[in-house]
């Protein structure tokens, strides 16, 4: 018999898009529940790009990118900051980005063109739409999804409970 407890970090899967507002304002919570858990807490970034968003697919596919050169949340993060500016610039913002964390400017080019990690983003939204994913940021933590598209009032302190509880085992 096993718990819901593994000997690794607590994964905390985040359905973001990086055209979003709601996602911009979620990183407070989401660097606020680095500092306090560390690498206890997994936060994994998962893409849920929305059509509504027409340069949302790309910036998925440049976060898996930048994630690959090891700079994927520093990344998203940038990219956040800057949603209104993606909406009117698009791709070239987000290679623009790159080369302000000094990632692989050209690689970074390449695998906007090749579509490389095209299959990787499809499967997460797939998976999202599956679990119950309509928005974005949607929170997952121990099978309990948790929606901050309309509010993120209240949702890191359940996070916290949840990590927490894990974290002693129970």
């Amino acid at each position: 018999m096993s718990d819901s407890r593994t000997d690794g970090p607590v994964v905390l899967d985040v359905w973001c898009e990086l055209a979003c507002v709601d996602c911009q304002s979620a990183l407070a919570d989401l660097r606020a529940l680095r500092a306090r858990y560390g690498d206890r807490l997994d936060i994994r970034l998962r893409h849920f790009p929305l059509e509504k968003h027409r340069h949302a697919f790309a910036a998925a596919q440049a976060a898996e990118e930048a994630l690959e050169q090891g700079q994927g949340w520093p990344y998203a993060e940038a990219v956040l900051a800057r949603h209104e500016e993606l909406a009117a610039r698009g791709e070239p913002l987000l290679v623009e980005v790159a080369r302000e964390l000094r990632l692989d400017e050209e690689e970074f080019d390449t695998a906007l063109i090749d579509g490389r990690h095209t299959l990787i983003v499809d499967a997460d939204q797939a998976e999202g739409k599956a679990i119950g994913v309509t928005g974005t940021p949607t929170y997952v933590i121990d099978g309990e999804r948790l929606d901050g598209g309309k509010s993120q009032e209240g949702l890191r302190e359940r996070i916290e409970e949840i990590a927490d509880r894990l974290l002693a085992g129970g």
